[in-house]
């Protein structure tokens, strides 16, 4: 039987369906490259103006409160003055189902056709006058999937975080930065939590509230809005050179907390008690939701630090393959992690810490200098981008709630969360430390509580009930008053404080005020990880036993035993005084507060007079010693900063 010919008007046909489609898919690509070059433009001008207002020294915006302000006029100009109606027509169907499908397949003269579910137009009950002309197609086009902003935006910049951490100023105020990045989100959550829930109760009362808002919306709200992310703050500090130990405490909670926020976030959203209602309290809920903040924290913790240190790269020949392994490892940390049911967030910051701490020592010296600058290139792009984004969106996102009572108590709640958490926590910080939080300090962390790229991310993840899409609107409005108002008012707001700039603070650092544990962990790390892992650090065979000689030659790399005549030790910034001298068999490695390494044999104390020496190592009460290596801690390091940086008392 021969098979049926189809007639000449059903290939004609088939061909004229093929050129529409063609001409469609044509049309559909320059109307995305027309509305990725707004984005690009909208970059572009932001880094012109910045390079104006620093040319100008102009500090009362950064750019990503310029970036947010373009976004706003591109958004006020895309929804009102440009009109892209759809292309084709419109049929409505009615048809009752119980759920919304995500696709549905329509028969159509013996074709069928698969549709993909995009939003809700309206509820049920509500008409929709005319489909084809509800929404601007340029809109639609430039609201991206919320998922590009957890897997493509957010890596480099949390990554960007934990590899450009200051780590000598952040480990001198570890314990106090993790009481605030911790405890300290965890209270403002709660707090913020109890006041909204009291704010939408009143909405209910005087009948603001036009859907359900239930206690664990109001705690989710209170997980968002509890990271902050004081990016214009700290870049004025850095140009500024505010003092070391206040960027470092604000600095450090940003980081920690964020990562805080989003697990926090995503325990209060699995919480699930039995029965019919997933609202009511249940002991066993809330303790099953503990145990999982707490189970997917330290997992993303321990795969972040195990794909840390797993990072080896034997390309240092290769100096572009190894730049791009590295990158590579990186970002598939958070992949990783979001695969595995942990939060990549929590694990790539980790990662980035670790890598800094590790793998940084193994790269090449080329190698070392791009990852630097890729990744702090990639993390101001995205940055960037997404507070470009922030403005784009108060005018193209279609399901805005903005309800002035939830505004207002939400304003409220934030400010009296982030108060809860800075004053109780440094009150109780001052009673254990040698040198207190001062109060002008503590201020200057209240006012500078910013919300940014990760509250904003956290909103727009879900905007799909009524109360998400109110939390969205008012996020938004959070964000832009703290970017603007206290972003802006940050150097009057130092001036007001009378916190010194421009200048090395003096301070005295003893061996009592630092952490004791990580100080045993830092000579641990020196000693015994640091030689394993990278090529840097004393050679196993001077630091562990006699018996485990054989051992010590097989794990210790054949570049550490090169460089034994000229130790490395780049991470002599995680010492929390400015000088540090490394001693172990027959060599002397000398680390400044210049980074300046000198190195000496046997002879090295015969050229010194008894005088200097002492000075040299100060007093034997600040003396750590360990098998193989002498760690010498001066007693006090507030003397004047000599001019000289090679010379040293």
């Amino acid at each position: 039987m021969l098979p049926a010919t189809a007639s000449p008007q059903e290939e004609e046909d088939s061909a004229m369906e093929n050129i529409v489609t063609e001409k469609k898919a044509e049309e559909s690509h320059r109307q995305d490259s027309a509305d990725l070059l707004i984005f690009i433009l909208l970059l572009t001008l932001t880094i012109l103006t910045i390079w104006l207002f620093k040319h100008r020294r102009f500090r009362f915006l950064h750019e990503t409160g310029l970036a947010m302000i373009y976004g706003l006029l591109v958004g006020v100009v895309l929804r009102y003055g440009i009109h892209m109606p759809r292309d084709g027509t419109s049929v409505m169907l009615n048809c009752h189902v119980n759920a919304s499908p995500a696709t549905v397949l329509v028969n159509v003269s013996g074709k069928f056709y698969e549709y993909t579910l995009k939003r809700v137009l309206s509820s049920s009950g509500n008409k929709v006058d005319d489909v084809s002309d509800n929404e601007n197609e340029m809109l639609r086009k430039v609201t991206f999937d919320p998922e590009v902003f957890f897997n493509i935006l957010l890596p480099p910049i949390i990554f960007h975080a934990g590899y450009s951490l200051k780590r000598r100023h952040f480990f001198r105020n570890m314990g106090s930065i993790l009481a605030y990045a911790f405890l300290g989100t965890v209270v403002s959550c709660f707090i913020i939590g109890l006041l909204m829930y009291g704010t939408v109760t009143l909405m209910k009362h005087v009948g603001q509230l036009h859907g359900e808002f239930f206690f664990t919306d109001c705690l989710f709200f209170g997980a968002i809005v509890s990271a902050t992310d004081p990016v214009t703050v700290l870049a004025i500090f850095h140009e500024l050179q505010v003092e070391p130990d206040l960027y470092a405490l604000l600095f450090g909670e940003s980081v920690l907390n964020d990562a805080v926020a989003v697990v926090l976030s995503s325990s209060i959203v699995a919480y699930q008690p039995t029965g019919d209602n997933s609202h009511t309290f249940e002991g066993m809920a809330l303790l099953k939701s503990f145990g999982m903040f707490l189970g997917i924290f330290s997992g993303s913790f321990a795969l972040g630090v195990a794909t840390g240190i797993v990072t080896f790269t034997k390309l240092r020949d290769f100096q572009l393959l190894e730049t791009a392994l590295f990158f590579l490892m990186s970002w598939s940390t958070f992949l990783l992690a979001e695969a595995c049911g942990f939060t990549g967030v929590v694990a790539v910051l980790f990662c980035g810490i670790t890598q800094a701490h590790y793998t940084y020592n193994n790269l090449s010296r080329e190698s070392q200098d791009r990852t630097k600058q890729l990744f702090e290139l990639l993390n101001f792009l995205a940055e960037n981008f997404i507070f470009s984004y922030m403005g784009l969106t108060l005018f193209t996102f279609r399901n805005h709630v903005f309800n002035p009572m939830f505004i207002v108590g939400a304003f409220l709640a934030v400010f009296i969360g982030r108060a809860a958490n800075i004053y109780p926590l440094s009150f109780l910080l001052n009673l254990g430390r040698r040198h207190k939080i001062r109060s002008n300090f503590q201020h200057m962390m209240m006012f500078a509580g910013l919300r940014g790229a990760m509250t904003f991310a956290l909103a727009i993840r879900d905007t799909a009930t009524y109360a998400r899409q109110m939390m969205f609107s008012t996020t938004l409005l959070i964000v832009f008053f703290t970017v603007w108002i206290c972003g802006g008012g940050t150097t009057q707001m130092l001036s007001c404080q009378r916190i010194r700039i421009a200048e090395v603070p003096e301070r005295s650092s003893t061996k009592h005020e630092s952490a004791w544990l990580f100080r045993i962990w830092y000579n641990f790390d020196h000693n015994y990880l640091k030689p394993i892992l990278t090529h840097s650090g004393p050679p196993l065979t001077a630091t562990l036993p006699p018996c485990c000689g054989p051992l010590a030659r097989i794990l210790t790399s054949p570049q550490a035993f090169e460089n034994e005549g000229q130790l490395k030790d780049d991470d002599s910034d995680l010492i929390l005084t400015d000088d540090i001298n490394l001693a172990y068999g027959d060599i002397t490695v000398n680390t400044d507060g210049s980074g300046v390494h000198t190195s000496s044999g046997a002879g090295f104390a015969s050229g010194m007079s008894s005088e200097d020496l002492d000075r040299e190592l100060t007093c034997g009460d600040n003396e750590v010693v360990m098998r193989g290596t002498c760690l010498v801690f001066p007693m006090d390091d507030s003397e004047p900063t000599l001019k000289d940086p090679h010379m040293r008392f």
